[in-house]
């Protein structure tokens, strides 16, 4: 069956049968170009809003009105006080591809602006009722240029303070398909809502007034530094900033600060992740991903961390211009910096001892207790401190007798890794609340149920979940000694042929010195096919085979895998179960008060292995709201 348009594989070049049909090339109208790039650009009100507010940022705007109607489908006004634009240069500004950013490739690959692509505003203007009005810094003059939907108006004078207002109206008028698209205006609303909170957390220098419908709905206060207490307050709550741990971490030319959440403050959803490339908002999958292993021995199955982190490099290190709304970016250095950003937050969460209370907002970088040793980037300062005061080691205590008997806690298979030796003692005396030398912990006074011990510490008492504590730290003892060892290979007496995709041969030839370091003795057979001689010691027992393939896949995908530490870490994690204390198992004071103490020098004590908390910290003014003392 022959086909009217184009050809098929009988036809011949001079072929001119009756149903053949020319094929005309055109070239678009400015309108149509325009609403193609708006297909691109602008989603929804929200994206609108975005594209606006970044030209006024790279204008230089330190306070910027936003006014809404409809959740943005009626109306969007964005003024601001940034440097404005000349009358003449107004026609430009709604041209495409017109911009003041870039002029060259050298500036386009090391852009700094947010917006640079000279697209913006034309295509907004070809799917609304369009309005630009600008006063140039210094300037007697202002001027305004009116678009309805794609048709330019004239230039014409028009009274107006310094900077720009930018007023859209009926988004999507003329282009039906895409209005039925949107969503509720409470839904548009709320997208409008998110994005200014991502870009508060960025710029707490500018001021944004928000109103909607005629009636303020929020203003941030362009007052404070960056991740600044009440910016971090306004935009996240006050229990994430409770929870916070302060990251600021330099090395190999790249700077990682921000704030993590504590592991046991968690979310079911993504919603309190926000991560910035030299400001810009992105979505990165390779650092996500380095963040979720960073928490990985941490957080509770299925929970997502939160955190605000800014990273910061060489422009010329990133690529900004691979995404059409800019939401993605592409590094030159991609297994670097996943690396980084890995290792520092690991480092950070590996502080997040039982006692330690989180790095607060508000709390300067230069007040926290001094870090790790350096892990082959830079210096570390991750931001915990022990009810207040810096500890990196456990505190003096009253009576080192606390921790006889504390070998008796151990037992099974793991008794020889983590077994540690104590003096014989006497059961310590409770010392006053307001004693300076109280370990964070404090001091027990009792078992509950045989399943929590009780201890009075410096401000009121803390309860902690006895096996989930020694789990925890019987766990990271045998990672010390494992680590300690070095990770050993064991040869298989007969080699496997693994049949694989091109694609996962390529990785394993070009990744073979770092398949030797997990354990893997993998060399190539054939274009589909790899012959494996050697699997790390630990797992040989396990299915080797598929253990591969995830590692080459994260290579693949990541640069680098922690698929052989994760298998090792979940076989030690059980054998650290196994050998921790049991529910209804009565313990002596002294062996209740060595677990505290092993508690707060034990990186990660504060959450099982399984990402459950440990302990928690009742205060006197807590215990004396629920019996209404003082009222």
């Amino acid at each position: 069956m022959r086909r009217d348009v184009g050809y098929d594989e009988h036809d011949s070049l001079d072929d001119a049968g009756p149903h053949r049909q020319a094929v005309t090339i055109r070239q678009l109208p400015d309108t149509l170009i325009n609403q193609i790039a708006a297909g691109e650009v602008i989603e929804r009100p929200a994206s609108v809003v975005k594209e606006l507010v970044e030209n006024a940022l790279d204008a230089g705007a330190r306070r910027i009105d936003i006014d809404l109607e409809e959740g943005g489908v009626r109306l969007i006004r964005i003024r601001d006080d940034g440097k404005g634009i000349e009358p003449d240069q107004l026609p430009l500004a709604v041209s495409r591809h017109a911009t003041s950013k870039i002029a060259s490739l050298d500036d386009l690959e090391g852009v700094a602006t947010l917006g640079f692509r000279g697209e913006a505003l034309p295509s907004i203007a070809s799917v609304s009722r369009f309005a630009l009005t600008s006063r140039r810094d210094g300037s007697d003059r202002a001027a305004t240029l009116e678009i309805d939907g794609g048709r330019v108006g004239e230039v014409m004078p028009k009274s107006h303070p310094q900077g720009t207002t930018v007023e859209v109206r009926d988004l999507f008028f003329n282009v039906p398909a895409r209005r039925k698209f949107l969503k509720a205006e409470r839904t548009e609303l709320g997208h409008i809502e998110e994005w200014l909170r991502q870009l508060a957390l960025a710029r707490p220098d500018v001021e944004l007034r928000v109103s909607h419908n005629g009636k303020p709905s929020r203003r941030w206060k362009g007052e404070g530094d960056l991740l600044s207490e009440v910016r971090l307050h306004e935009a996240l709550g006050e229990e994430f900033a409770r929870n916070a741990l302060r990251v600021e971490h330099a090395g190999a030319g790249l700077r990682l600060h921000g704030w993590i959440a504590q592991p046991a403050y968690n979310r079911a959803s993504a919603d309190q992740q926000y991560l910035y490339v030299n400001g810009r908002a992105v979505r990165d999958r390779s650092i996500a991903h380095a963040i979720k292993q960073a928490y990985a021995d941490v957080l509770f199955h299925g929970r997502q961390p939160a955190y605000v982190l800014f990273l910061e490099l060489d422009p010329r290190r990133v690529d900004v211009n691979v995404h059409p709304a800019k939401h993605e970016v592409r590094f030159r250095d991609a297994r670097l910096i996943h690396d980084f950003v890995y290792r520092t937050l690991q480092d950070a969460l590996a502080g997040t001892r039982a006692g330690a209370v989180a790095g607060v907002a508000g709390v300067p970088a230069n007040d926290m207790p001094p870090g790790p040793a350096s892990n082959g980037y830079g210096s570390v300062a991750p931001a915990y401190t022990y009810l207040g005061r810096a500890s990196q080691s456990p505190l003096p205590m009253q009576v080192a007798e606390t921790r006889a008997g504390y070998a008796a806690l151990y037992g099974g298979a793991a008794a020889a890794a983590v077994e540690p030796s104590f003096a014989p003692a006497q059961p310590p005396v409770l010392p006053r609340s307001d004693d300076a030398t109280l370990p964070p912990l404090g001091y027990a006074i009792a078992q509950l149920h045989g399943i929590y011990i009780l201890a009075e510490s410096a401000d009121g008492l803390i309860v902690v979940d006895m096996h989930a504590a020694h789990e925890r730290i019987g766990y990271e003892k045998l990672k010390a000694a494992h680590d300690g060892e070095g990770l050993r290979t064991q040869p298989l007496l007969v080699p496997a042929t693994l049949a694989v995709s091109e694609r996962e041969a390529d990785v394993a030839e070009r990744e073979a010195a770092t398949l030797a370091e997990l354990g893997f003795e993998v060399t190539r057979s054939g274009p589909q096919s790899l012959t494996l001689r050697a699997v790390p010691a630990l797992l040989a027992h396990g299915d080797v085979e598929a253990l591969l393939r995830d590692v080459l896949a994260d290579l693949r995908e990541h640069g680098q895998s922690r698929r052989v530490a994760a298998a090792r870490d979940e076989l030690l994690a059980t054998m650290a179960c196994h050998g921790a204390v049991r529910a209804n198992r009565r313990l002596t004071l002294p062996e209740m008060n060595a677990l505290l103490r092993e508690m707060e020098i034990t990186e990660r004590s504060g959450q099982c292995n399984h990402g459950r908390p440990t302990w928690a910290r009742f205060t006197l003014p807590d215990i004396d709201r629920w019996f209404l003392r003082g009222r």
